[in-house]
């Protein structure tokens, strides 16, 4: 796996690299053509990021 994001810098930026990721590929679907997988592939991004904002948000509190 990769190394652990400890500091709040490194966390932010890699916050801003997973958004970009997700805007690209929602500007990549076709929505005429666009399917389930698609949605679920969103859906899986949207999640993955939220648990990782959630890990860091208990790192920040801390």
């Amino acid at each position: 796996m990769g190394n652990s994001i400890n500091d709040k810098n490194t966390q932010k930026e890699y916050i801003k690299n997973r958004m970009d990721l997700l805007l690209q590929t929602l500007d990549t679907i076709d929505a005429e053509t666009a399917g389930v997988e698609e949605i679920d592939r969103i859906i899986g991004m949207l999640d993955d990021l939220e648990q990782k904002c959630k890990q860091f948000r208990y790192d920040w509190e801390s």
